[in-house]
């Protein structure tokens, strides 16, 4: 028969009256997956949480790794857009969407992470949509809609994750269908003109086999207005849409599914930060205008499909295989000076695509449980971007001066891996202790070919240009590498009883290497292999940058107190991260023309250290206090990291005292509370849920050199909602405001201004890449005020 865990998740998230948006036990979501039956409200006090953390279903207590689940409900609760809002909650956890894009996805866990999109650069943290990997960040902003729960594992994933999940990973898990017809239409109407509708149907066909699917179309003014254009900046414009068809016998699951995502948002300008250094432009009042004078067409396109399969062969094993497909394109107009004047413009086209394959094969006894698996992927990664520079005064003979790069990267990488799970009281009778092991051997192919050509005459053809010429090709770069890595995971655990669970865990990850894709050869004057001169091999040394590594080791207690009215997860890590890669681009002067130009600069320069508590949890504090049914619950989430440089080198000098970490605030924290009182309304019985969360980061700094403009000082958020839901869960209605406090803060930022090594400014302020000079911030989403009506036939 088919899952009803979906038909239950609402009724059950609304009787519990607990709500932990920031607590790692996601009681709405677990609740309906742990128990089929029975009366939630009585027994919410003893519910087990499961998560796939460890690609199997399992009790969150039991899993030796930090791990925050946050239901779907509990999303749409506190009105959460997309996934960037868990930043504000999850301890050492760091999602924006990235510099002058809407879609764009910049992450960070624990201080590992990676913000720039361009091929060639791997990720740092692993998201995954129902257990498929998204191998770019473009498109990766994922709208909530449709979505069961959203689990963080927090540090190395790299034995159950692979490749690229060397700071934590993401998991977006959909909802399965159930099996009784259902529509449920969700209409949203706010500040800033948002108007948003998400309806979801799903329709049984047989006992066995059901479709079913989620449109969604979100829409809202921009936050400001581009000054020069006349456009709105920081709109949204995306059309959006989920479908599946499913066929569940018990033996065998079969889920074709597949996902459609266009957003024609208009480009998102930056807020300068300074004057303009040549013509004094002032500094706009308000941070959401802008005066970027770039035009075009801006919009991003993402589609795919996948096919899981899941074959129950006995009690003891299953088979489970997930086939994938993906790709997305776009085309971002970014104006990097944020000035009239066709200045460091940069037109970019990301065009991405992949194919991957997982073999799994599933064991569980009661000593043993564990998962042997194979992937694959074959992914190519191809952008190509002018950078436009104004040549004003002494080269004004050279109008539309243009530095472009095009970059074209394929991997090729396979995994076997295995994680295996000894329960020693059934084996050689040590109560309550486990012993978890596991390993990953991977083989990660690198392709790269990086072309770099200075134009006159303003944009290639491929981003709408007709006059460009060809002054000189300055990179005509391929190389090919193959990195190989093993990445191990050993836990030990001890659960006393039921209600604690003591573990210490070591996991490893690592982050691909490549080849640097904005690398200009003609600037390599060093002899890398000694053999007395500068050639190919240089050449190729210079653009290539070794993977990185992070060796972490964590200790842990997951206990339920008071009887499960107390929730508690806490963690303790040390994270050794060597060969860090660090990315970065300068301006400077062509060898070749002579001309002003951009200069990539990737290098293995850095080794970290970082030691962290996290800490979350959640309480049920009172029950009929103000009368029969009410409850008053709080969840919280707080982090702390000490992440310091141990080494970077610049040249042959170490300069890692003069370094941060850059997207890792010191502290991190939320605290949640949720009142709920039965409440009858439109002649029905329901619940209303007072909801508010405060959160909190420390100074977050946005690159490794410190900048004192775009780094962003300790800010805290305040958000509320307050909610309505019908006793049948069929009527919900709500109203959400967010950052009430209405706190401009700083995620993301160009900067082109010279800078000496402690990261203090050249004065005067001094352009490196522009005429104008290049200090331009975006912004986190001001107050928001929206309004929500749900139906469920």
């Amino acid at each position: 028969m088919r899952s009803t865990k979906s038909t239950l998740l609402l009724n059950s998230a609304r009787k519990a009256g607990l709500f932990a948006f920031c607590s790692s036990l996601a009681l709405g979501t677990a609740g309906a997956m742990a128990q089929e039956d029975g009366d939630f409200a009585s027994e919410a006090t003893s519910d087990v949480i499961v998560v796939s953390a460890r690609r199997r279903d399992e009790s969150l207590l039991d899993v030796p790794i930090a791990v925050t689940a946050v239901s779907g409900e509990q999303l749409a609760l506190q009105g959460a857009q997309d996934i960037t809002y868990l930043s504000q909650s999850v301890p050492n956890l760091t999602l924006e969407v990235s510099r002058g894009t809407n879609t764009t996805l910049t992450a960070f866990i624990r201080g590992v992470g990676q913000q720039d999109p361009v091929a060639g650069f791997e990720a740092g943290v692993g998201i995954y949509v129902d257990d498929v990997y998204l191998n770019r960040p473009q498109s990766a902003v994922l709208d909530i809609y449709d979505v069961e729960r959203i689990e963080v594992l927090r540090g190395p994933q790299g034995t159950l994750y692979g490749r690229n999940s060397v700071g934590g990973a993401i998991k977006y898990v959909t909802k399965r269908l159930g099996d009784e017809p259902s529509f449920k239409l969700r209409a949203s109407g706010g500040t800033f003109g948002q108007f948003d509708v998400v309806g979801t149907a799903e329709m049984p066909l047989t006992d066995e086999f059901a479709v079913g699917g989620s449109v969604a179309y979100l829409t809202r003014n921009g936050y400001g207005e581009n000054l020069t254009t006349g456009e709105e900046n920081y709109d949204k414009n995306i059309l959006a849409f989920r479908g599946s068809a499913e066929y569940d016998n018990d033996v065998l699951f079969v889920r074709l599914a597949g996902d459609y995502l266009k957003d024609k948002s208009n480009a998102k300008g930056g807020h300068r930060l300074i004057p303009g250094l040549f013509s004094g432009t002032p500094v706009l009042d308000d941070v959401y205008d802008s005066l970027g004078g770039i035009t075009g067409e801006n919009e991003a396109e993402a589609y795919g499909a996948a096919l899981h399969v899941e074959l129950k062969l006995n009690d003891n094993w299953k088979i489970k295989n997930i086939a994938a497909w993906r790709q997305d394109d776009s085309l971002q107009q970014i104006d990097f000076d944020a000035l009239p004047a066709a200045d460091v413009d940069v037109p970019v086209i990301y065009e991405n695509e992949q194919f991957t394959e997982e073999l799994q094969l599933l064991y569980e006894s009661d000593a043993v449980a564990g998962v042997l698996g194979f992937y694959y992927i074959d992914a190519n990664a191809f952008n190509t971007f002018d950078v436009i520079l104004d040549l004003s005064g002494s080269f004004a003979m050279l109008p539309g001066l243009n530095a472009n790069t095009t970059g074209d990267v394929d991997t090729k990488s396979w995994s076997i891996f295995g994680d295996l799970t000894f329960d020693l009281e059934e084996i050689i009778g040590l109560p309550g202790v486990e012993l978890a092991v596991g390993g990953r051997y991977t083989s990660d192919k690198r392709s790269s070919q990086v072309l770099r050509q200075t134009f006159i005459g303003g944009n290639t053809p491929a981003l709408g240009g007709t006059t460009a010429v060809l002054l000189a090709t300055t990179s005509d770069f391929e190389g090919e590498e193959t990195f190989t890595d093993f990445s191990p995971r050993v836990s030990l655990s001890w659960s006393p009883n039921g209600d604690h669970n003591f573990y210490a865990s070591y996991s490893q990850g690592f982050k691909g290497g490549s080849f640097d894709p904005r690398g200009q050869s003609s600037t390599v004057t060093v002899d890398f292999d000694g053999d007395g001169d500068v050639d190919a091999d240089d050449v190729f040394e210079f653009f290539l940058f070794e993977p990185e590594e992070v060796d972490s080791y964590e200790i842990g207690w997951k206990s339920r107190l008071a009887g499960g009215r107390v929730t508690s997860n806490l963690a303790l890590f040390y994270a050794d991260y060597t060969n860090v890669q660090i990315p970065g681009s300068q301006g400077g002067i062509d060898p070749i023309t002579m001309l002003p130009t951009f200069i990539g600069v990737t290098t293995n320069a850095g080794g970290a250290e970082f030691y962290g508590v996290e800490w979350e949890g959640t309480a049920l504090l009172a029950e009929d206090m103000f009368g029969a049914g009410d409850s008053f619950s709080i969840g919280w989430g707080g982090g702390w990291i000490d992440a310091d440089y141990t080494q970077f080198l610049v040249g042959t000098v170490d300069v890692s005292d003069q370094r941060v970490v850059q997207n890792t605030p010191e502290f991190s924290g939320a605290l949640t509370t949720n009142y709920t009182h039965p409440a009858d309304f439109f002649g029905r019985g329901g619940d209303v849920s007072f909801i508010t969360q405060t959160s909190y980061k420390s100074r977050t700094n946005q690159f490794e050199v410190p900048n004192a403009y775009l780094d962003q000082g300790g800010y805290g958020l305040l958000d509320a909602s307050l909610v309505w839901t019908s006793e049948d869960g069929k009527l919900q209605i709500g109203i959400h405001g967010k950052n009430l406090l209405d706190r401009e803060y700083r995620v993301a930022g160009y900067n082109f201004i010279a800078q000496n090594n402690d990261g203090s400014f050249v004065t005067p302020l001094t352009p490196t890449l522009g005429l104008e000079g290049v200090l331009t911030a975006f912004y986190g989403p001001p107050r928001t005020v929206t309004g929500t009506v749900q139906v469920q036939f």
